[in-house]
């Protein structure tokens, strides 16, 4: 009986070895195509745009010309893995984090190589003692350091020539651009402010308390409202003000073309959005996925505003001591680059193609009205399709941003502001997570909690990404009321 256990766990083994083998091998064929479809999708896209709007915007694997840069002067850039650009003229301030994830994205083949010869670059000394900026051949701003040891940093065109608009010296691109959807829901009368459902207690009633909902990534606000809204219990409804936000460049909110989507951007817009005109001063806030850290930032933001945090499925991954480039590291967290799970190619479709993903939004997104009547036909419009409307809901431009500015751009930010919610807010902190989640790993969770020790990790056995909270929706909706009720006052 023992021999014929050890005899199939052996074979399990050997099966388990063969597979991770074979994907390691299949993803390397299949990425180097992707890297090589990519490049040339990139010329396409420079002659459809030229054709369809007499010109082109930079992408981030090319430049435009030098005088780009020379006349808004110096561009500062921090190290330690992304690059902070502090200002483009004297007149004006602009504070922006800008993760090089954006423009340093190295094909498949040459990572492999580059492991090989990783400690030679390591030895390596720069030139110079003083930080400065140099105007490549190529168009793009070059920041060398020699402390820290860390690699040249580039700034390419299409970053400056984004913040030069939003200066003012430079005409914005309009929106819709042509490969983008042209509906009213895609596109809000309104660019100043965020979708925002908000749902409050009946006319004559007291609002005791206020609920601040974050959606993921490439999702909306529907991804509460249809869900966990619907079955909170008529004394929630009575005493809680409930938000949910479509974030910045998702569903029914605005998808600016000169929006770099970083952080700090969808922070400013949900306070202009939501605290400032409802006059919020005290909340909860539950957030998903991505969501979890504009949550964190928010409540960092406001230390004693935050009466309880619940993230659900947090993208947190530690950055080891010593790694140079942290917003790398979580990169390839994030998206391994590889074809199984299937979830986890689409992320790394997603993350490193920059063209490609693009296509995949004029195939999906700029049709989507499409694809919601072939599916209601197929289904015989039996099936709500408020996550196929979040997943369609997005423009190229502020997806491809906030998964790089947002998700990698944060991986020298978060531990910071773990260690904040740790040692000065006194509030609840919960954090769920499906034990099926092929996308984020329980693990994430677990480093919340070893950074915040009083934080609750509750795992749910059989749910993923999506359904740690859609399918057992009523469940968690009395899982809320119940933080929010032993919440510190």
């Amino acid at each position: 009986m023992r021999k014929a256990m050890r005899g199939s766990i052996s074979v399990r083994q050997a099966m388990a070895t063969f597979g991770s083998a074979l994907n390691d091998v299949l993803s390397l064929i299949v990425f180097s195509f992707l890297d090589l479809l990519d490049i040339l999708f990139c010329f396409l896209y420079k002659i459809l745009d030229y054709i369809m709007e007499a010109e082109w915007r930079p992408c981030y694997c090319s430049s435009s010309p030098k005088d780009m840069i020379t006349s808004f002067g110096k561009i500062l850039v921090s190290e330690s893995g992304r690059s902070k650009v502090v200002t483009l003229s004297s007149s004006k301030l602009q504070l922006e984090d800008i993760s090089d994830t954006l423009y340093c994205r190295s094909p498949l083949l040459s990572d492999v190589s580059r492991l090989t010869v990783n400690q030679l670059c390591r030895l390596k000394s720069a030139s110079s003692h003083d930080t400065s900026t140099v105007i490549t051949s190529r168009g793009s701003a070059v920041v060398r350091s020699s402390t820290g040891g860390s690699p040249t940093t580039t700034v390419t065109a299409a970053i400056i020539q984004t913040l030069q608009g939003k200066i003012g010296g430079h005409k914005s691109h309009l929106v819709p651009r042509w490969s983008d959807c042209h509906c009213a829901d895609c596109n809000p009368i309104s660019p100043d402010t965020l979708f925002v459902k908000a749902q409050g207690p009946p006319d004559g009633n007291t609002v005791e308390e206020d609920v601040l909902f974050i959606h993921g990534f490439i999702s909306s606000s529907a991804f509460w409202t249809e869900t966990v809204f619907p079955n909170f219990s008529s004394d929630a409804k009575s005493r809680y003000r409930m938000f949910a936000v479509d974030l910045l460049g998702f569903g029914r909110s605005p998808k600016p073309a000169d929006s770099l989507y970083t952080l700090r951007e969808h922070l400013e817009m949900i306070e202009r959005s939501v605290l400032e005109p409802y006059n919020v001063k005290s909340f909860h806030i539950v957030a998903h996925s991505l969501g979890s850290l504009i949550a964190l930032a928010l409540a960092v933001k406001y230390p004693g505003a935050v009466k309880s945090l619940t993230l659900i499925a947090p993208p947190y991954f530690p950055v080891p001591k010593g790694e140079q480039q942290p917003t790398q590291y979580v990169l390839r967290k994030v998206a391994p680059r590889r074809i199984w799970p299937l979830i986890g190619f689409g992320a790394s479709m997603i993350c490193w193609y920059e063209h490609l993903s693009r296509a995949v939004c004029i195939l999906l997104c700029k049709n989507h009205r499409f694809w919601d009547i072939a599916f209601r036909l197929i289904t015989f419009n039996r099936v709500r399709t408020y996550l196929m409307d979040g997943f369609f809901g997005h423009h190229h431009i502020g997806s491809f941003h906030t998964l790089h500015n947002v998700i990698c751009g944060s991986a020298g930010k978060v531990e910071t502001y773990l260690d904040v919610v740790r040692d000065q807010l006194n509030c609840s902190v919960t954090v769920y997570h499906g034990r099926n989640d092929e996308l984020l790993p329980i693990h994430c969770s677990y480093a919340v909690k070893s950074k915040v020790p009083r934080a609750q990790v509750k795992i749910i056995d059989r749910k993923d990404h999506v359904t740690i909270v859609v399918g057992r929706q009523k469940a968690f909706a009395r899982e809320l009321e119940e933080i929010w009720r032993n919440a510190k006052s």
